[in-house]
């Protein structure tokens, strides 16, 4: 297995454009996926009344919720496709403005086919953002350094997740504050920030290292330098961008990744459940929520740092998968709450670690409009793991009357998804651009 060229010194111009890059980019990228991910997630609090407000059944509700996965999976690879030919920065305010004023209008959903409605034009409104951020980092970083930005950048999820557990429980608390239900302030409340953004992201950020003003020259010179060395080895792509969709390292990639957002959200969504289980207030539900989050967010930190300037291997990914498998089956096994939510806290950042250096293989193989199209088609793919854990999460408790019997189907998806990494290690850690 080949290795990327070594990190630069420190005091090498393209290290200090990598810092001056991380500065000003990193926190507003963060910014917006803690907004988009507060946008996802709401759901899953705005579900503890307005279940019963609209005369849902769980199943009905966890379909409406899941709609956003089929939104995004019709739209991401065009939006992706858009976003290299128009720049990030056009693009990402348009994606902001739009998913924004569609989760706003979700806090007026008067019956069950408005509700469906409006999730899948969320999922299509915000289709492009997570794979286009992950894109334009391949514009930005060497190759030593992306699994590491991609690991920060998805800190914000899981800061978004405790932030979203504590303004949920409280939002929920607001209930007939100025006439709106609870789940109605969780709606509009959360919505309102994604618009207010929009403009100050198509003013503040340029599209790639080109259009930064606030690079210098030198430093600008030697990191497009060093990514051009980085791509080198990787061969270039004939036809139209779009036919990366059909690439068959591309759809196996896809097929490899549905388990993790399958784990991810299906934990996510119902988590504020299993913890109203302990018989306590939503807004102590929130707080209690922050746990297991915090955990992610320091594991998303640090796990990628260990493996800076190395080939992501498969038992990186695949290894957190089986702890976290475990952990969830224990959680089921635990007969105390308080040993239930710790294996919970333990299997929660294990879910998620892996994930940055999954995503560092695409670019192995991948340039251009054709990365962009690649990464956009396995997240798209990969993210109908989402619509089935939505589906899946409420059926298993309707079916079990258990709040953690679902926590077997998503380990059993997550033990799954790591041994189909495994088996396929060969491949996965084949030399750049194999």
């Amino acid at each position: 297995m080949s290795t990327t060229l070594p990190p630069v010194a420190a005091s090498d111009p393209c290290r200090r454009a990598v810092r001056r890059a991380t500065r000003r980019l990193m926190p507003l990228f963060c910014l917006m996926y803690l907004i988009a991910y507060i946008d996802r997630q709401n759901v899953s609090y705005a579900k503890l009344e307005m279940v019963g407000a609209l005369g849902l059944s769980e199943a009905a509700y966890g379909l409406g919720a899941s709609l956003f996965f089929l939104g995004y999976f019709f739209f991401e690879a065009p939006a992706n496709l858009i976003l290299a030919k128009v720049g990030a920065r056009a693009w990402f305010a348009r994606i902001m403005l739009t998913w924004g004023a569609v989760t706003v209008a979700l806090g007026f959903t008067q019956n069950a086919a408005m509700f469906y409605v409006l999730r899948f034009l969320l999922g299509a409104a915000e289709a492009g953002f997570f794979p286009g951020v992950l894109y334009v980092l391949t514009l930005w970083y060497p190759q030593s350094d992306r699994a590491r930005m991609v690991g920060l950048f998805m800190v914000a999820s899981a800061v978004a997740n405790a932030v979203g557990a504590v303004i949920g429980g409280a939002l929920l608390d607001l209930d007939q504050t100025f006439g709106l239900a609870g789940w109605q302030w969780v709606f509009v409340a959360t919505g309102l920030p994604a618009v207010l953004l929009a403009p100050f992201v198509l003013l503040w950020l340029p599209s790639h290292p080109g259009q930064a003003r606030w690079l210098p020259q030198d430093e600008r010179e030697a990191l497009l330098e060093r990514l051009r060395l980085d791509t080198g080895e990787i061969p270039a792509h004939d036809g139209a961008a779009w036919r990366t969709i059909f690439d068959l390292r591309v759809l196996r990639l896809a097929g490899l990744y549905i388990g993790l957002p399958l784990g991810a959200y299906g934990l996510s969504y119902w988590l504020p459940t299993i913890v109203r289980g302990f018989g306590v207030s939503h807004t102590v539900n929130g707080l209690i929520n922050i746990a297991p989050w915090a955990l992610v967010a320091l594991a998303l930190w640090l796990y990628p740092r260990t493996r800076a300037g190395h080939e992501a291997r498969a038992i990186g990914v695949a290894g957190p998968l089986f702890v976290a498998a475990a952990a969830l089956v224990l959680s089921v096994m635990a007969p105390w709450p308080w040993l239930q939510f710790a294996l919970i806290c333990i299997a929660a950042p294990a879910i998620f670690i892996g994930q940055p250096l999954f995503w560092s293989w695409p670019p192995r193989f991948l340039l251009g409009a054709h990365a962009a199209a690649g990464i956009a088609a396995i997240n798209s793919i990969g993210n109908l793991g989402g619509f089935a854990a939505q589906n899946l999460v409420p059926v298993v408790r309707d079916v079990s009357g258990s709040d953690l019997a679902p926590m077997l189907a998503l380990a059993t998806a997550l033990g799954l998804a790591g041994a189909l990494i495994m088996l396929d290690r060969r491949r996965l850690e084949a030399p750049l651009g194999g």
